[in-house]
């Protein structure tokens, strides 16, 4: 029996999804949703066999839609989120989860009460690299980790920004190049090296205007198990360059560059670390979207969209559930609130941030 999806919020993001799902076998789009009509009309039409609707109420009342998958704007994912949690269909977002911890939690806490399953899409954690670095790290090989670094030296247009009334807006973006744009690295930082338990950041907005959020910005973390660490995330480097996470510890380096291992040094070798670098180490980094956010591939959503129709009929816990979902929005505003503030912010928060006055600017 096919898996049906259903899409809710027709934009580019869209039509990846809509890829990844035709690699699945036995997965299937069957429906779509957009505020704009046009838009769901326009995405049904390049994908045949798509219904297009113009009310939410009435895809998600479609019997052959199983998962939702919400690709609205960031601030705009809880209202459908928690609509399709209540019609009993498991839910796919996005990232970010949501842009603040209380819209979070209303995504997490409708989906346990409908008892249906959440998944955020965070593509870098299924590359086969970033697995075998994980588990070197799980099974010790790298020692003590000491320093955990990700960095994410991207370009934006100015034209990026003015393309989308929300784009670049506290409201539906929910951040700049940290919530938007490295928030990948967020979520693969904390994968690789465990929960932050302190914040210290800088942020500014340097290249771009009309826009309310930050374009580039420094953080310094301090996680739970003792280790260092940075996020370096911008939009404002030109020509842009691909995104680097850099592990380090007592026994071990590796290093790599989007899913390409550069470095891979351990004080003990094993036998199978020469197959390890030829596998991952090759030169081809495949697209980035260092200074064009549609020359990605897709390759990593089909993963994750597989595991979640794998937990979805086994009853397993997807690799990205609810929690894992939540921390890298946690973090990330850990990161605006030190910014925000000048002091060092410990992790967990308390309470979403209050964005200061003199950070809002007008488009």
């Amino acid at each position: 029996m096919a898996t049906g999806f259903g899409i809710v919020g027709c934009g580019m993001i869209a039509n990846f999804h809509a890829l990844a799902v035709g690699d699945i076998r036995g997965a299937k789009i069957t429906a779509c949703f957009d505020a704009f009509p046009a838009a769901a009309q326009r995405f049904a039409a390049a994908n045949p066999g798509v219904t297009a609707y113009d009310s939410l109420d009435d895809m998600l009342a479609d019997p052959s839609v199983d998962i939702v998958t919400i690709c609205t704007p960031s601030g705009a994912h809880r209202d459908p989120a928690v609509a399709a949690a209540n019609a009993g269909k498991h839910v796919v977002v996005e990232k970010p989860l949501e842009i603040t911890l209380k819209r979070c939690d209303a995504i997490i806490d409708a989906c346990r009460k409908n008892r249906v399953k959440l998944t955020t899409i965070f593509p870098s954690r299924y590359h086969g690299v970033t697995q075998a670095l994980k588990s070197a790290i799980d099974s010790g090989r790298f020692g003590k980790l000491t320093l955990g670094d990700s960095y994410v030296k991207w370009w934006r247009t100015q034209e990026y920004y003015d393309s989308g009334g929300w784009r670049g807006t506290w409201d539906l973006d929910g951040g700049g190049a940290y919530m938007n744009q490295a928030i990948h690295s967020v979520d693969l930082i904390a994968y690789l090296m465990g929960n932050v338990s302190q914040v210290t950041a800088l942020t500014d907005t340097l290249a771009h205007k009309r826009i309310e959020v930050e374009d580039v910005g420094v953080a310094a973390l301090r996680f739970a198990n003792g280790a260092l660490g940075t996020i370096e995330a911008t939009t404002a480097v030109y020509p842009g360059f691909s995104k680097k996470v850099e592990i380090h510890g007592t026994e071990g380096t590796a290093i790599v560059e989007e899913d390409r291992l550069v470095t891979w040094d351990f004080a003990k070798g094993k036998s199978h670390d020469s197959a390890t670098r030829r596998r991952f180490g090759n030169d081809d980094v495949g697209g980035t979207g260092a200074s064009d956010p549609s020359a990605i591939s897709y390759d990593g959503h089909t993963h994750q969209l597989k595991d979640f129709i794998s937990s979805i009929r086994t009853g397993s816990k997807p690799l990205i559930d609810a929690r894992e979902g939540r921390r890298s929005v946690e973090i990330i505003l850990a990161i605006y609130q030190a910014a925000w503030t000048g002091k060092t912010v410990s992790l967990p928060l308390k309470r979403d941030p209050t964005i200061p006055a003199r950070f809002r600017r007008k488009k």
